[in-house]
């Protein structure tokens, strides 16, 4: 074991006032929401001018094979420098760490401290944003065994990275897959080309929509006797992404009773900032008694009229939220649907056989995706395990 500090030729951070620079310079000043994981994106960058390159390369000198972290906001993603983007600049968010290559493997030690991001993010303090300190990288203890195993390491882990990033794309390709689907079946749902009836979400509900539950922070808990929660973050693409990780709360027999969630509930987003609102999800393999927070409404479809899965997937498009916008309550920061919006929303309606077709199709695909899903985190568990 040794401290990262001691192993390293200098650890440092990138500007702490960055300047506004101009444009279409060749001198990138890249911030934390450039780097991920193993990935470097040159994304929205700032340009600097030769005298200030100048400066801010004298404190950091980028150069190839150096260690990218985010020390601000999204702690602890980690990333090596590769030859194209020598010599960037960075801001404040993100450390250089410049290894001693005789000591320790620069991606054996991108994995060991992508495998401490848990702890860095509980280390952080700040309020507007949480952040980490450079003591407290050059602090981090870690394990450097002979550089002949560091490299065995690094095979393996960069081996089962490639796999989890196949996997990754093939889940991206089995849901266009469903897209391309659902435009096949049903047409571009603007245009509605099969002239399939189009009828109000309202009156294909047979529960209407509710608002769900308000508790306040001291109502959480942390163990696991609470009942879980689902919060307007607990949700993507028309699914509820992890039952099991949804935080917990006291709450009552009457609240538990009003606000409890069913098979096939769809939640909606009523308040959030503009891009989410409207987000929706159909409710499908609950574990328990589980509860829906304030930011959302819930409602229930009749399904001798409707198939939830296909509903679900027209909520989710672009056909919907252009209706969304149109009825969207703007305030600062964010923006707001009522219940009558929701009401209001005009969906297209296909025979209830071909809806049935379509979320048969969906549920196949479903089973391909899970596969994919338990590899690629059976793959990051072995990773993770293996990097420590």
């Amino acid at each position: 074991m040794a401290k990262l500090g001691d192993i390293c030729f200098q650890i440092t951070d990138g500007s702490h006032n960055p300047p506004a620079g101009i444009e279409n310079s060749k001198h990138l000043m890249l911030s934390s929401k450039n780097i991920n994981d193993d990935e470097i994106t040159t994304t929205a960058p700032r340009f600097l001018t030769d005298e200030q390159f100048d400066i801010e390369n004298k404190r950091t000198n980028v150069l190839s094979g150096d260690l990218l972290m985010t020390i601000v906001g999204t702690v602890g993603r980690v990333a090596v420098v590769p030859e194209m983007l020598a010599g960037i600049c960075l801001q404040r968010s993100v450390a250089v760490i410049k290894p001693n290559p005789t000591i320790i493997n620069n991606r054996y030690l991108m994995y060991q401290l992508q495998s401490m991001r848990k702890f860095l993010e509980s280390e952080a303090r700040g309020v507007a944003q949480k952040g980490i300190y450079l003591k407290q990288v050059g602090d981090l203890s870690v394990i450097t065994p002979p550089l002949d195993e560091q490299y065995r390491v690094v095979d393996t882990l960069d081996h089962i990275s490639g796999l989890i990033h196949i996997y990754q794309q093939q889940l991206t390709k089995l849901d266009e897959l469903i897209k391309a689907r659902f435009v096949e079946m049903f047409g571009d749902l603007v245009e509605n080309p099969k002239q399939f009836p189009c009828v109000l979400l309202g009156s294909i509900m047979t529960v209407m929509p509710q608002n769900g539950l308000y508790k306040p922070q001291s109502a959480y808990v942390q163990d696991k006797f609470g009942t879980p929660i689902l919060r307007i973050d607990g949700f993507y693409n028309g699914k509820v992404t992890d039952f099991n990780n949804l935080k917990r709360l006291c709450c009552t027999d009457f609240e538990k009773e009003r606000y409890l969630l069913v098979e096939n509930d769809i939640v909606i987003n009523r308040v959030n900032s503009i891009e989410y609102l409207g987000k929706c999800a159909r409710i499908s393999g609950l574990q328990e008694d589980t509860v829906f927070e304030s930011n959302m409404m819930r409602f229930h479809l009749d399904d001798s009229k409707v198939n939830s899965t296909y509903i679900t997937t027209v909520l989710c498009s672009q056909y919907i939220y252009r209706q969304i916008l149109t009825r969207a309550k703007k305030a600062v920061n964010q923006a707001s649907i009522n219940q009558g919006d929701v009401q209001s929303l005009n969906v297209v309606v296909p025979p209830l056989s071909l809806q049935n077709q379509f979320a048969d199709f969906v549920a196949e695909v479903d089973k391909s995706k899970l596969f994919a899903e338990l590899f690629a985190q059976n793959a990051c568990i072995l990773a993770e395990n293996r990097s420590k």
